[in-house]
């Protein structure tokens, strides 16, 4: 690892956590992006310092940029833009159009991702097929992790501040829903 590393950040997207280093050599005007480990990105030599980086993270090709703002002489500011969102507001808005929960299936971590928007289901980084179906009381998304039955029911909370609660079912037994 370069002695030139700017920012480390961690965004978890549907599929999957992922891990965006940058590097940024104020001598050599050297810029070096990593998504997971893998080298994505490398500009040697640039003249102006400070700008923008824009890169795609992950299989929804989200996009994602890190601005390079000076702060004062050589100092610089390196800070994470998700679909045009800071980090933070990202973090904030994933919340409510997802649910995640992560549960260990046989002795196999799973970090189970729910797409509110589209209902799309998503288990360690793969798109799982479902099956959804209009119960009494809401509906329920159907999809099988190795031997196990799952199901995400959508029930109406009966508040309208609340909205829609999801619930993931594991062969009948709830999930409780992690905040990531």
């Amino acid at each position: 690892m370069s002695s030139d590393l700017a920012g480390v950040w961690e965004v978890a997207l549907s599929d999957g956590v992922h891990r965006i280093e940058f590097e940024h050599g104020t001598t050599t005007g050297k810029r070096v992006i990593s998504v997971d480990g893998k080298e994505i990105l490398r500009r040697d030599w640039m003249f102006k310092l400070v700008g923008k980086e824009t890169f795609s993270v992950g299989k929804s090709d989200t996009k994602a940029t890190i601005n390079i703002d000076a702060v004062s002489g050589f100092a610089y500011e390196y800070t994470l833009e998700i679909n045009g969102k800071s980090l933070k507001q990202y973090i904030e808005n994933r919340s409510k159009v997802t649910s995640t929960w992560v549960l260990n299936l046989d002795g196999t971590d799973c970090r189970v991702v729910l797409e509110k928007d589209t209902m799309d289901v998503w288990c360690n980084g793969q798109k799982i097929e479902t099956a959804g179906e209009f119960v009494d009381d809401g509906t329920e998304t159907h999809f099988t992790l190795g031997d196990h039955n799952c199901c995400v029911k959508a029930v109406s909370s009966g508040k309208r501040r609340d909205g829609i609660i999801h619930t993931l079912l594991v062969d009948g037994t709830e999930i409780s829903e992690c905040t990531e």
